[in-house]
């Protein structure tokens, strides 16, 4: 449970400090009005990482040097600080050399009207995804990504030498084969776990008993070490490693049917929405105690019913942030805390208090 966070200079905004209800705390307030980025920054504070972008500078508002998150936890104070130059986080007011420690303190799930990119969007959106509920689940999963990704950069700035040196991308191509596979391994693993409650989720929001599975297209063969050996021509020609996990992706079934290509809108809104609601439950089952729910104006492109449905089909234990341009769909009015997001005369985002 977040009870209050503090930021500055993110996004937005300059300075702005919230507390949250323990249990439901939603924000009110126009389109651009900076209630993704409220999200987006608790994000940030537990995670060390936004589900919305893989470069941290995005966030940075423009002008400042750097940006701030600081906030109370579970009990405890997360503070974490971010420039071009510079990265620092604190547990207890104590700076903490590696992220272990705090990143054990809050798992997290973020709602978006963007998720239905992991239905018909780019492979990039699925893989962060991946990534985003992978760091969670597993403890080395962090450590073995930047591995891959540092083996990756080095081995396609070899294969960009003129002439080519065939002995330096060779040296490389070990550690990539090395936390390739594991990578590989993790995701496949993940993905196998969320089907059975992807299936549960949707059936529960949309009222259809609808056949709904999950499938891994690795980037790779099972046999990576000589897919990246079959590569070699093509490799030569584009100068760049074209085969590995960091061409991974996933792809939802309905029916049979590639819920990218045959689903309706609605169909896949929902789909996009039983995903994320399956991540909650494999994360409240591992860590036995339910992970905090950010919820970014995932209801406006809803139905009415379907609307009410997911919000009676979020787990019914746990924090839930919720930002939506108005509550006037809601059949009862949320427990907890209301707010309403202006702007003040001098252009400063502020909070009004509705309830």
């Amino acid at each position: 449970m977040v009870s209050k966070l503090t930021v500055r200079d993110f996004r937005c905004f300059s300075n702005l400090e919230i507390e949250f209800h323990p249990e439901s705390t939603c924000i009110v307030g126009r389109n651009a009005s900076g209630k993704t980025s409220l999200l987006e920054a608790v994000a940030v504070l537990t995670r060390l990482q936004s589900p919305r972008t893989n470069s941290l500078v995005q966030l940075v508002r423009l002008g400042a040097k750097g940006l701030v998150t600081d906030g109370f936890v579970s009990d405890y104070h997360l503070q974490f600080y971010y420039s071009k130059s510079r990265r620092k986080l604190a547990l207890d007011a104590v700076e903490q050399k590696n992220a272990d420690s705090y990143l054990g303190i809050a798992r997290v799930v973020y709602f978006a009207n963007s998720d239905i990119d992991l239905i018909r969007g780019a492979g990039e959106a699925r893989r962060r995804f991946l990534d985003f509920v992978c760091s969670q689940l597993f403890k080395n999963y962090r450590e073995v990504l930047r591995s891959y990704e540092k083996a990756l950069y080095s081995r396609n700035r070899c294969l960009k030498m003129m002439p080519t040196r065939p002995r330096e991308v060779a040296a490389y191509s070990k550690p990539l084969l090395q936390f390739g596979h594991q990578l590989m391994a993790l995701r496949a693993f993940l993905l196998e776990r969320l089907e059975p409650y992807v299936v549960e989720a949707f059936a529960a929001v949309s009222d259809r008993n609808e056949t709904a599975t999950l499938r891994y297209r690795p980037g790779a063969t099972a046999d990576f070490e000589k897919a990246l050996r079959d590569s070699a021509e093509e490799e030569s020609r584009l100068r760049m490693t074209v085969v590995g996990p960091h061409r991974d992706d996933f792809q939802l079934f309905l029916y049979s049917q590639p819920a990218d290509l045959f689903a309706s809108e609605g169909q896949q809104r929902t789909a996009a929405i039983a995903i994320k609601l399956a991540q909650a439950k494999i994360l409240e089952l591992e860590f036995k105690k339910p992970p905090l729910l950010l919820l970014d104006d995932v209801f406006g492109e809803l139905d009415l019913v379907r609307r009410n449905r997911l919000f009676s089909a979020l787990p019914s234990r746990g924090q839930r942030l919720v930002t939506a341009t108005h509550l006037s769909w809601l059949e009862s009015s949320p427990a907890g805390k209301v707010y309403c997001i202006k702007e003040d005369p001098l252009g400063e985002r502020v909070l009004e208090t509705m309830s």
